[in-house]
Order: C-alpha cells, then sequence, then structure tokens
C-alpha cells in the first residue's frame, strides 16, 4: 500500500471508524435527493517560535483533527464538520449534511478505489526534524548576524513556523485519496534608523520540506541581509512621483500583483456565476501576445503545490493564458460539473471545517525574449518595482490597488532613486494588453504566499519574469 495512505488510515481509521464505516455514512449521504457527497478527514500539527530583540516573545504549538462531511444537489450544497472522528459523530454530520442539500437526483455511491497522485514532497515532520534548542539558537543567531551588518539596525524580529498536515478523503464518485503535507517557513524584519528616520525591510521563505533541509547553507544569513538590505535603501528612498507612467515590475515576487489582479478572476466559481471580468472569453485575446501564464501545482517542495488537491483530484499544470489568448479556468469538481468540463485539481479548503473552492497553487507568467537591462534601458522615465506589500483587488471589475515596499525612479534608461509611498493603480485586464516588454528571468517567489478567500487562507506561490508595463497610473506622495 502506499505509505501515505497507510499513514493516512492508520491516523485516522481507529476504533468505530474503518472502511465500512465510510461506505455506510457515503450511503448515508446519498440518500434521499443528494447528487454527490464526501468526508474529508483531516489531523494538524503546527509550531512556531518568534524572537523580538534577541528575546524569545512566543512559541506555540497546537494540534487540530476533524471530519468535514457535504453533501451537493445540483448548486446546493450541505456541509457539516465534527470535531470528534467517531461512527456517531459522523453520522451526526452526514445527517445535518444531507438535510441542507435535499432536493437533487438520487443516485449510488461508487465503491471507492484508492488513487494517488505523483508525490511533490516527502512525509517527513519538519516539527521534529530540528529540536527546540537548535530552533532557538537560529534565531538568535540570525538576530546577531543581522546587527553586524549596519550600525543602523535597531530592531530585529525573526520567526520560524512548521506544520504538517495529513489528509484522507473519501467521496462518493470513488475518489479515495490520501496526502501527507509538511510546510515550513521563515521571516526576518529589520528596522534601520539615521537622522531621525526609521525604515524597514523584510525577507523570508520556505516550502514543502523539513527545517534542515530548507536551512541548509546561506539561505538565513541572506534573507537576513536582504531584510537589511531593503531596511538601508528605504532610509534614502524620497516621495514617490504620481501619474501616468511606463512601470517596470521586478521578477519574482511581484507576481502577487498577477496573482491577485488576474489569477482571481480566472477560478471556476466567479466564471460559472458570470461574475469575473474574464467571463464568457474563452479563446478571446485578452492579453498582450507575449504573455503566457500557468497555474502549476507540480513543481516539487514549492508552497503552493499539493500531490493531490482537497477533493483528491492529482494536480496539474494549467494553462490560463497562452500567447495572449485565454485558454483555460481554474476548477473543483463541483463548478467543473456545473460547467460540463474537469476538476483542474484546484479543489482547495483552509481545513476540515471549510468547504472546498477553486483556488490557486503556484501561478506565474512564463518567460519572454528581453533581457531585464534591455527592458530598463527601454524606459525614459519611469517607476521599478521590486517588492510588494499589501493590495487589494475586485473581482467582477478587475480593479486593483497595489503598493510596493520597494521601488525605484528609472531616468534615461537607468535605475536612480529609491522611492517611498508609490502605489500601483489600474484594472487586471487591461493591465494585460498593456504589457510591452516580458523578461528572460523567470523568477518564483521564496516561498511566502497566503491567499485570502472568502475568509479561508491557504499557501500558494507565485512568480513571473521582468515586465513592461506601459502607461501604468501610480499614486504617489511627491
Amino acid at each position: 500500500m502506499n505509505s501515505v495512505m497507510a499513514v493516512a488510515e492508520q491516523r485516522f481509521l481507529s476504533g468505530d471508524v474503518g472502511p465500512s464505516t465510510i461506505e455506510r455514512t457515503l450511503n448515508a449521504l446519498l440518500r434521499p435527493g443528494v447528487d454527490s457527497a464526501d468526508l474529508y478527514f483531516q489531523h494538524s500539527r503546527a509550531e512556531s517560535w518568534a524572537l523580538e530583540d534577541g528575546i524569545v516573545k512566543d512559541g506555540t504549538h497546537h494540534i487540530e483533527q476533524g471530519v468535514g462531511v457535504r453533501a451537493v444537489a445540483g448548486e446546493k450544497v450541505g456541509f457539516s464538520y465534527s470535531d470528534e472522528i467517531d461512527g456517531p459523530s459522523l453520522l451526526e454530520a452526514a445527517g445535518s449534511a444531507r438535510a441542507i442539500a435535499r432536493g437533487g437526483h438520487e443516485v449510488t455511491a461508487h465503491a471507492v478505489k484508492p488513487s494517488f497522485g505523483t508525490a511533490m514532497y516527502t512525509a517527513q515532520d519538519p516539527i521534529e526534524s530540528l529540536d527546540s534548542e537548535s530552533k532557538v539558537r537560529l534565531l538568535k543567531d540570525v538576530d546577531a548576524y543581522a546587527r553586524s551588518l549596519d550600525p543602523r539596525v535597531q530592531q530585529v524580529m525573526v520567526s520560524l513556523s512548521a506544520e504538517i498536515d495529513t489528509v484522507l478523503i473519501a467521496q462518493t464518485d470513488g475518489t479515495y485519496a490520501a496526502d501527507v503535507r509538511p510546510l515550513v517557513q521563515f521571516r526576518v524584519q529589520v528596522i534601520a534608523a539615521a537622522n531621525g528616520r526609521r525604515e524597514s525591510g523584510f525577507s523570508g521563505g520556505g516550502g514543502r520540506l523539513a527545517f534542515g533541509e530548507w536551512l541548509a547553507g546561506e539561505k538565513v544569513r541572506w534573507h537576513a541581509a536582504e531584510a537589511v538590505r531593503q531596511a538601508l535603501v528605504n532610509l534614502e528612498s524620497v516621495p514617490a512621483p504620481a501619474g501616468s507612467m511606463t512601470v517596470v515590475l521586478g521578477s519574482g515576487w511581484p507576481g502577487i500583483l498577477l496573482h491577485e489582479a488576474i489569477g482571481h478572476g480566472l477560478e471556476g466559481d466567479f466564471n460559472r456565476k458570470g461574475t469575473s471580468a474574464f467571463s464568457g472569453r474563452m479563446g478571446d485575446t485578452v492579453a498582450s501576445k507575449l504573455i503566457t501564464v500557468v497555474d502549476d501545482g507540480t513543481l516539487p517542495r514549492r508552497r503552493g503545490s499539493l500531490s493531490i488537491d482537497d477533493e483528491g483530484t492529482p494536480s496539474q499544470c494549467t494553462t490560463l493564458i497562452e500567447n495572449g489568448v485565454l485558454k483555460g479556468y481554474l476548477f473543483d469538481k463541483l463548478n467543473a460539473r456545473l460547467m460540463k468540463v474537469s476538476s483542474t485539481g484546484n479543489g482547495r479548503r483552509e481545513s476540515f471545517a471549510h468547504l472546498p473552492m477553486p483556488r490557486m497553487t503556484n501561478t506565474y507568467m512564463q518567460p519572454g525574449p528581453h533581457q531585464r537591462e534591455e527592458i530598463i534601458r527601454s524606459v525614459r522615465k519611469g517607476l521599478y518595482a521590486v517588492n510588494f506589500g499589501g493590495g487589494q483587488v475586485d473581482i467582477t471589475s478587475g480593479k486593483f490597488v497595489f503598493s510596493a515596499s520597494e521601488a525605484y525612479l528609472i531616468e534615461d534608461g537607468k535605475i536612480t532613486a529609491p522611492v517611498k509611498g508609490a502605489t500601483l493603480i489600474g484594472n487586471g485586464p487591461d493591465v494585460l494588453t498593456r504589457v510591452s516588454m516580458v523578461g528572460d528571468d523567470l523568477e518564483l517567489d521564496q516561498g511566502m504566499g497566503v491567499c485570502g478567500k472568502e475568509g479561508q487562507s491557504v499557501p500558494v506561490g507565485v512568480g513571473q519574469p521582468t515586465l513592461r508595463i506601459d502607461g501604468l497610473t501610480v499614486g504617489g506622495t511627491a
């Protein structure tokens, strides 16, 4: 038997919960008038450590487990969950979900058959991969190293977190799948001060692997140095200009703008309901011919990757836009069935207490033909945005506002003064048509992405090469 399945069954199928209990619960969900149903078992263990000014200020450890029960009748969804995994709790949750969703066609549950996706990560528990003393020592070493880089560094905040999720999924369509998902994250924030001014810098990363693997080499020190660099750059920043101008987006993390302003609009639920700016536009030219965008959950050990999604569908690489033409949406099983297509393996949920919905995994733009230096040289006057902070987007209209946490002026083809307070304002579908140059330097983010949708948060990845966008509105303070 697949080792991941063995781990999941050992975790969840014990006592009065066994294969026969799962089968009995699924059959109970289907009667009467329910089209499909599923069970989602989850056990989650998480730990975090935080250090500030050389002192460990926070340390947490928690365990959570439960089962989510869903019944679907047409577009109507009944959902219930229990943090007790036993026979009576399962049947009680099934009764509640069935009562809400009743009204579909009577069908029969298929016999479950184990299915496995390609493993995108190992099942090693990252929490156990490094002892507590080593984690605290690492935090203190990072604090000391960051302070040693420049006397203007006044404050350092460092944190480590890790979790291990085990899931087991059983559905009336015969799906029976499991996954064990590790996840680690490291963050460092620095505040520097000079001449009565204080500015911050931030860096971090992570992925689906063990602490020992991720922390190997100079990666931790690199992030500390990067946070210090950003803080010192911001100390020298001048007020950002405002107006319509050429904007060059850096490679890597600036792909968060692509994720928010475009990616959400390509999720299947918004398009089924006709509420996305991309609804009904399949096959249309929606972007510059230089643009190809994919959502890829199959990148090994990446933060947004999944061996299977939260409905048991193997992850895949889905082309969303190809050479400017809209080619695909992202689907979970419910929205795929209603639109008469197949799931793309993008059914995701925050936990057993939440419903699955179409969500991105690792969304990025493919590289183009231009060199970064060539793109910068092509701009007479504009803005070079390297890193982003927060942002907002309206899915229906595609309008967005994003703040740049690190940006520079471009003057006569050269990067000059750093600027502070720059915001990018635009419309996602419109911005796609304004991309005039795409770099050959594709980078993925370092592993910090968290995506929010309808109150649920899931880990994601983003990426892009350097881009030139013509005529983008910049809000500034100059």
